[in-house]
């Protein structure tokens, strides 16, 4: 009886989280990297429909081990993953380069940035 009762919330959009630890005076270098090429990849994965949005945000970590940035990418639905790895290969060929232009450009963030985890959650709307 329990497992039939209704969910107590709506199922929503589901958001891809990257958790960033900037190292010590590298926030506006990494955020200017951040602007060349991953701000027109969104853009454009939004306009072929890949994401909804995207957003970042930032704020002062709790303690040395702790995360800054938090980088998020909002999906329609967990369908939304199915062959989204070759779409966006396909879209960061062409809007980035090649495969070794952005192995280059992702060796270069490791100097201003530790990524300390990813996430994929579901948001939900209370009933």
């Amino acid at each position: 009886p329990a497992a039939a009762q209704t969910k107590p919330y709506n199922a929503g959009s589901v958001w891809g989280i990257s958790l960033i630890k900037v190292k010590p005076g590298m926030q506006d270098i990494y955020l200017r990297d951040l602007g060349v090429a991953r701000k027109k990849l969104m853009e454009e994965a939004k306009k072929q429909g890949l994401i909804l949005s995207e957003k970042i945000l930032i704020g002062h970590a709790s303690d040395r081990e702790d995360w800054d940035l938090m980088l998020m990418v909002e999906f329609k639905n967990w369908a939304a993953f199915d062959g989204l790895t070759d779409k966006f290969d396909a879209l960061s060929l062409k809007m980035v380069g090649t495969e070794e232009k952005q192995v280059q450009m992702m060796v270069k963030r490791t100097e201003t940035r530790e990524i300390l985890g990813n996430k994929t959650m579901q948001e939900i709307t209370l009933k």
